[in-house]
């Protein structure tokens, strides 16, 4: 029960960090996409998860993990950001990919035009905070981990995953 409880909270958590990291500092750290793929291992093999089942997840993660290095090669997005699309997607599977893509594309529209507008009026509470600054330089990209972080909490509740941890 209580390991159920765990997992039930540490993927929302673990999101919930990469987010705030990323509005921070502009990066996700590689510990939280390690963290997230460490714990997807412990918890299938915790909840007995057949291999059919798993394969599925890692294969999922793979296909991410490849489109979105493609799209860091590219300069399209970071590479914390792909580190992070990937290790969701194995949390989530095939099953919910296309959800997962449409709500972080929705999240992700919604917060680009917030930051476009934040970089044209410069608001002095932003623009004058030490760990808020860069959000108004208009060099630096968008902090995309956040609507990374939004759609795999979002999406979460509908995964294989959760509904095994719900039943357990």
């Amino acid at each position: 029960m209580i390991a159920a409880a765990a997992a039930l909270i540490l993927f929302p958590a673990l999101m919930a960090f990469s987010a705030f990291a990323d509005l921070l500092t502009m990066t996700i750290p590689n510990r939280v996409s390690l963290a997230l793929i460490g714990f997807f291992a412990l918890f299938a093999a915790w909840l007995g998860m057949p291999l059919d089942s798993v394969l599925p997840h890692v294969a999922c993660g793979a296909c991410v993990l490849a489109a979105t290095f493609l799209m860091f090669n590219r300069g399209w997005m970071g590479g914390g950001d792909a580190k992070l699309a990937s290790a969701t997607a194995l949390w989530l599977g095939f099953d919910q990919l296309a959800d997962y893509a449409l709500v972080t594309s929705l999240v992700g529209g919604a917060l680009t035009i917030a930051i476009l507008a934040l970089r044209r009026y410069e608001p002095r509470v932003i623009a004058d905070s030490p760990r808020l600054a860069h959000l108004c330089d208009g060099t630096e990209g968008v902090p995309y981990g956040i609507a990374l972080a939004i759609a795999g909490i979002a999406i979460y509740p509908n995964s294989q995953l959760w509904a095994l941890l719900t039943a357990a």
